[in-house]
């Protein structure tokens, strides 16, 4: 069957299930993502697998547009309100979920040090697109989502750099260590840097091309080549898309003038972006593998919460933020998806002995994660005080954008 078909199928059961799911209050994204789930290949086998692993591109140009609209909140102005916070906040859930994770399964579950701190090295990373998915669905604004965005758009860079510390001490109590302590944290770094430059440049570049444009079709163009650009570039040095795509969106909405509209502009496309990336995120979701996931599986996935939710408790204590802040920012971190997934397979290759074990425990956690993870960020952000009221019995994520 032709592949327009099957995304057809796709964008009308993401919508369908959007809307009874909003029936019983939970964010749109819980929709789409279950309505993979039932139509993938793991349930209904609506959508066959094969169709599912050649739907790969959706996802890129997804993550693309997300991280360019998070890069944005990385403005001058609001780094003034946040950026102490946001800094201390970040280190400190990420360290959080990495110790705690650790420590519950060295002591707790009484493994083998090799393998608790790889799987607590992957602890740390988290994944911003459900978040902004749902601030946008309920126009979430303040201070607190303001810290939110920003954490979740610097989180994967500190989880990368702590994953390759973790890595090179785990191959060291192995014995199998290929590269030094201190290579193991610069290459990531390097990695990162590189992404900000190249992101730096585009959104430099763009920020010229713009001031010729007309019109806002030809604004909108560009607008999506850039980002296109920004992750094929990435991917094809093997450095971050989304830090790219972030950083071109910090660059431009630092250097343009009225820079709203032009990160507003490719609102126009998304929305039926967006539903396709997160209900092909749900046919990827195999609810059997709960099944082996076992003890220590329930436990990373409880500890690693905790974890996150202690650390932002002390980095905000340390940085003087919001009581809101401190006390509800760590329900708003709980997803946690594809970087998570690309740093357990390189764990499997690395130290194959645990590999199978941490990937089962992994793919397990995203399915929950990613299922009640939309639920537990519109808790926090409306914990905080930050939902428009007005949003609350939103149709759909079309409506609100």
């Amino acid at each position: 069957m032709d592949i327009l078909f099957y995304m057809a199928v796709i964008l009308f059961s993401g919508m369908l299930f959007a809307k009874i799911v909003s029936k019983i209050k939970l964010p749109n994204v819980t929709g789409y993502l279950i309505a993979g789930v039932i139509i993938g290949p793991y349930v209904l086998k609506i959508v066959p697998e094969d169709v599912v692993k050649s739907l790969g591109i959706i996802s890129e140009i997804a993550l693309g547009f997300i991280a360019y609209g998070i890069g944005s909140e990385f403005n001058i102005k609001n780094l003034k309100k946040t950026g102490k916070s946001v800094i201390g906040i970040t280190i400190m859930e990420a360290f959080g979920a990495v110790i705690v994770v650790d420590l519950a399964m060295i002591f707790i579950f009484k493994q083998d040090i090799p393998f608790s701190i790889t799987l607590g090295a992957i602890a740390a990373a988290t994944a911003p697109a459900a978040t902004i998915l749902v601030v946008r669905q309920y126009k979430a604004k303040g201070e607190f989502t303001s810290t939110l965005l920003q954490v979740v758009a610097m989180d994967d860079a500190v989880g990368i750099i702590l994953f390759g510390i973790s890595m090179a001490v785990a191959d060291s109590l192995m014995g199998n260590s290929s590269t030094s302590l201190s290579m193991a944290i610069l290459k990531p770094i390097l990695e990162i840097i590189m992404a900000l430059f190249i992101g730096f440049v585009l959104g430099f570049l763009y920020s010229f091309i713009v001031k010729r444009v007309e019109g806002e079709n030809e604004l909108l163009v560009i607008t999506i080549a850039f980002i296109f650009m920004a992750s094929g570039t990435a991917n094809k040095l093997n450095i971050s898309p989304l830090l790219t795509c972030m950083m071109m969106g910090a660059t431009i909405s630092n250097l343009c003038q009225n820079s709203s509209k032009f990160i507003s502009i490719v609102d126009k496309v998304t929305p039926p972006i967006f539903v396709g990336f997160f209900t092909v995120a749900g046919l990827d979701l195999n609810l059997s593998i709960l099944k082996s996931v076992g003890l220590i599986g329930v436990g990373y996935m409880v500890f690693r919460v905790l974890g996150k939710a202690l650390g932002v408790y002390i980095g905000g204590e340390l940085t003087g933020a919001p009581e809101k802040i401190k006390k509800y920012l760590g329900l708003a971190l709980v997803p946690q998806a594809g970087v998570a997934i690309g740093l357990s397979m390189i764990a499997e290759n690395s130290i194959p002995a645990y590999g199978a074990k941490i990937r089962t425990i992994i793919l397990s956690a995203t399915v929950i994660y990613e299922l009640i993870g939309p639920l537990m960020t519109k808790i926090a952000i409306k914990k905080a005080g930050e939902i428009d009221q007005r949003t609350m019995s939103s149709k759909g994520i079309a409506a609100n954008q």
